[in-house]
């Protein structure tokens, strides 16, 4: 079985890119390959953080441990970024919080589907009854939904004020009208954060994805972000986690469904370097719920405001994005949040740093309240 490892360069294969798209990819690929610092191509993904608030309070989420005032992304930033819009290949509504709460989040779905992106958001699957005809109407291409248990005792208790019976109702009602008219999006899979207390479970979601009808399994590492859950993290327990991952891979195997795992550490492909070569800089264009352009959601760091460069080449090519490109991977010049680097796709997985961050600062400090940026 070939196990899916999270992706540094590549985005999901997709099927259907437009000639700009597939013109666009490739441009970027090669300038990635050249290491240029200033792009012709435009990124190949936008990332989109509509909101750092949720409705639910996992005990794993750093939210009590930053200042989190909370934000709505503003729809005006993305009509900002149509001009875009047919050269990259994916938007991911992905960030700090739980996108689909966003008030215009059913007016941002339609108006990416003027465009040929693919559509791809990752969810707590709470709102799912809610918005299951917009994923078909729309055609929402990736659908990810964090669950952290195989039974409802064990996800509701890290994922509080979650019903891990709704969400698998939900679930199979999706997949169920995915069959009748015989859809083939959005593809579904379950993202499941790995601690101590759920570890074993990780082959059983395998079990209920089968059941369910789903595609993928994706395991991450849980990063601690205070001593309460230092006690949780995996570091230092690479031999349980190889033996899940065996069994894991077993049902696998036997069911059809694709597994995503991270490195078991020791063996990230990372080796010593503080993180996998990170080439987000060149592919993505993360914008946060306050309108601050990041690298990507697992850095504090605020590089400017999406106003401030009113052409978006402007901005793709500035001082600030240039300057994170020459730095991200030379161990010399690194930012020092990048050198402990916790992002699931870019982490290495055999330092201390990735699964600990007690201490440090690891989310940025949000401008203001709850705003009013919402029409």
């Amino acid at each position: 079985m070939n196990i899916l490892r999270a992706k540094t360069v590549d985005l999901f294969k997709y099927e259907g890119l437009t000639e700009t798209q597939q013109r666009n990819s490739e441009q970027n690929l090669a300038e990635i390959k050249n290491g240029s610092l200033r792009l012709h191509s435009y990124p190949r993904r936008l990332v989109l953080e509509l909101t750092n608030t949720c409705n639910l309070n996992c005990i794993m989420c750093g939210r009590d441990e930053s200042g989190f005032s909370g934000n709505f992304f503003d729809i005006n930033y993305l009509y900002r970024l149509e001009p875009v819009l047919s050269y990259v290949e994916e938007v991911t509504l992905f960030g700090w919080g739980e996108p689909t709460i966003h008030p215009k989040f059913k007016d941002i779905i339609e108006l990416l589907n003027k465009y040929p992106v693919k559509k791809y958001f990752v969810t707590n699957g709470t709102t799912l009854h809610k918005i299951e005809d917009l994923l078909f109407d729309c055609k929402v291409d990736i659908m990810a939904v964090s669950l952290d248990g195989a039974c409802e005792a064990t996800n509701d208790k890290i994922r509080r004020g979650a019903s891990f019976n709704k969400i698998v109702s939900s679930l199979k009602a999706i997949t169920a009208r995915k069959r009748e008219h015989r859809f083939d999006y959005p593809y579904i899979n379950f993202v499941m954060t790995l601690m101590q207390s759920n570890l074993c479970e990780l082959p059983e979601m395998v079990d209920l994805a089968a059941a369910i009808g789903l595609e993928e399994v994706k395991a991450v590492y849980l990063t601690a972000f205070n001593r309460e859950l230092a006690g949780e993290v995996l570091w230092n327990n690479a031999d349980d986690a190889g033996k899940v991952f065996a069994e894991t891979i077993k049902r696998g195997e036997s069911s059809g469904i694709k597994i995503k795992l991270p490195y078991i550490q020791g063996e990230d492909i990372a080796g010593e370097k503080f993180h996998k070569d990170c080439f987000v800089g060149w592919r993505d264009f993360f914008i946060g719920s306050d309108g601050h352009v990041r690298p990507c959601q697992s850095t504090q760091r605020k590089m400017f405001h999406i106003s401030k460069y009113s052409d978006f080449k402007q901005a793709w090519n500035s001082s600030e994005m240039i300057g994170f490109r020459s730095s991200v991977n030379d161990g010399d010049k690194m930012w020092d949040e990048c050198k402990r680097c916790y992002q699931s796709s870019h982490a290495n997985w055999n330092k201390k740093s990735s699964f600990l961050q007690i201490g440090q600062k690891f989310a940025p400090e949000w401008d203001g309240g709850i705003n009013d940026r919402r029409s």
